[in-house]
């Protein structure tokens, strides 16, 4: 399967990703962790995004092109993958368009997982890091006598400033002002979908189990 996956923080977007990567045995592709192993292992390219960074600048799309170029064409992704953070702009989508026709690979589903802006403002707010272990826990997973300490470790348990709820507001506010014209351009092809993330995880996971072989078998009788 090959799958991009869109979803605001706090939609249950990572752990959808983890489930179908057990499923379908294919791997989740984030391009965070594409750029840091790059700049780790000093490749060419890891080289050249590094000077981007270290500025505080953007890493050019030809660079993250070539970034994602190399994993699709890698012994990592022969089974297929899951696009994370990537493409972030419609001219990203465009190359990466050009690039699976290149390729010859067809992309399975373009997903978005869609949920209240107050229920993922409830989500990102209603969770405590611990400062020892660094473990995240909900407030239904922590016990009523002691809500401030480590089920696991006992450390003390904090609220990160990024999940604050004015930050976690700002979070949803760059994300849906940013995606917007990228998911136009996919409802614009047809191949843009959006699933209710509302729903239990077990029925998000079918329903989106369920768009994928769908769209396969579509997909194989249109090239018979």
């Amino acid at each position: 399967m090959r799958i991009i996956l869109f979803g605001p923080p706090g939609s249950g977007k990572g752990t959808q990703a983890k489930l179908l990567c057990e499923k379908f045995n294919i791997p989740h592709i984030s391009t965070g962790d594409l750029l840091r192993a790059a700049v780790a292992n000093r490749t060419p390219l890891g080289i050249k995004a590094k000077e981007y960074m270290e500025a505080g600048n953007l890493v050019p799309d030809e660079i993250m092109i070539g970034l994602i170029h190399e994993v699709l064409e890698s012994e990592r992704a022969k089974n297929g993958f899951i696009l994370d953070g990537f493409p972030r702009t419609v001219k990203q989508a465009k190359a990466l368009d050009q690039l699976l026709d290149e390729m010859d690979v067809t992309l399975d589903g373009i997903i978005s997982l869609r949920v209240e802006h107050e229920e993922i403002i409830r989500r990102l707010t209603d969770r405590k890091t611990c400062s020892s272990c660094g473990r995240i826990y909900k407030s239904d997973q922590l016990k009523k006598e002691n809500p401030n300490a480590c089920p696991y470790c006992g450390g003390e348990l904090f609220q990160r400033k990024d999940d604050d709820p004015e930050t976690a507001r700002h979070r949803l506010q760059v994300y849906l002002r940013e995606t917007k014209p990228l998911k136009d351009f996919y409802r614009k092809s047809g191949r843009f979908i959006q699933i209710d993330g509302m729903q239990d995880i077990a029925v998000v996971h079918e329903a989106i189990v369920g768009i994928l072989r769908q769209n396969r078998l579509s997909a194989q009788k249109e090239s018979m």
